[in-house]
C-alpha cells in the first residue's frame, strides 16, 4: 500500500490556517494531523472541536485527530461530530480503551490507540484487533519540535511482527521528530503513516519538503 504523510498543524500559522491547509492540499499531503491537548494529560493546551469543525468545512483531506486528553470518553462525541475521520487516544488516559475503540468504529470513524515512549507495545496487544491504526509517540507528547527517540524503532518492528502473527491490518503511525533526515529509515522499519510538524511548516519550502518526504516513504 502507499504510505501516507500527515502534517501536523500544531506547527502551522494559526493566523493563516486556511492558507496553510491549501498549501498541504497543493503539496499532496495525505491527511491533516490535529493535535488536541488539554493542559492536563500533557502540559500544553491547543485546540478542540470548534477548530476541527472549521477545518472540516474547508478541506476534503482526512482529518486525523490525536487526543492527548484525560478521560477521552467524556468528549469523544464532540470530535466525531466535528468531522474527525481518524480518531486516536492514549491508552494511558483511560480505563476503557477497548470499548472506546469499538464505539468510534461504530460511528463510522477509524479508531486508533496511542502509546507514549515509556509504554511498551505489549500493553496494547489485546487491543490490536479493534484498532484501525496504532500511533507510536517517538517523543514525549505535549510539545512540537522535539528530537526523534530511537526507542520507537523496536516498537515499530514489534508491531510489524504482531500484524503478521495476528493477521491484522492496522496501520502503524509514527509521530515525533520526523524529518527529511530520518523519514526514509523509519519507513523501511515498517511505519506506514508519518506525522511531521516543524519539519514541514518550519521548512523554507514546505511544498517541496512534503513532496520529498512522500518520495522517501514510497521508494
Amino acid at each position: 500500500m502507499k504510505k501516507l504523510l500527515a502534517p501536523s498543524i500544531l506547527s502551522s500559522d494559526f493566523m493563516n490556517l486556511e492558507s496553510e491547509i491549501r498549501m498541504l492540499e497543493k503539496a499532496g499531503a495525505d491527511w491533516v494531523h490535529c493535535d488536541v491537548m488539554d493542559g492536563h494529560f500533557v502540559p500544553n493546551l491547543t485546540f478542540g472541536p470548534p477548530i476541527i469543525k472549521q477545518l472540516r468545512k474547508i478541506t476534503d483531506l482526512p482529518l486525523d485527530v490525536h487526543l492527548m486528553i484525560t478521560n477521552p470518553e467524556e468528549t469523544l462525541n464532540q470530535y466525531i461530530d466535528a468531522g474527525a475521520d481518524w480518531l486516536s487516544f492514549h491508552i494511558e488516559a483511560t480505563k476503557h480503551s477497548k470499548a472506546l475503540l469499538r464505539y468510534i468504529q461504530g460511528k463510522n470513524v477509524k479508531s486508533g490507540i496511542v502509546i507514549k515512549p515509556k509504554t511498551p507495545v505489549n500493553a496494547i496487544r489485546d487491543l490490536l484487533p479493534d484498532c484501525d491504526y496504532v500511533l507510536i509517540m517517538s517523543v514525549e507528547p505535549g510539545f512540537g519540535g522535539q528530537s526523534y527517540m530511537d526507542s520507537a524503532n523496536d516498537k515499530i518492528t514489534r508491531l510489524v511482527e504482531l500484524k503478521k502473527e495476528l493477521k491484522l491490518n492496522f496501520l502503524i503511525q509514527i509521530d515525533g521528530g520526523i524529518g527529511l533526515d530520518n523519514i526514509e529509515a523509519v519507513s523501511k522499519m515498517g511505519a506506514e503513516v508519518f506525522v511531521a510538524g516543524s519539519a514541514v511548516f518550519g521548512a523554507k519550502n514546505s511544498v517541496k519538503t512534503i513532496q520529498e518526504m512522500k518520495k522517501k516513504i514510497n521508494i
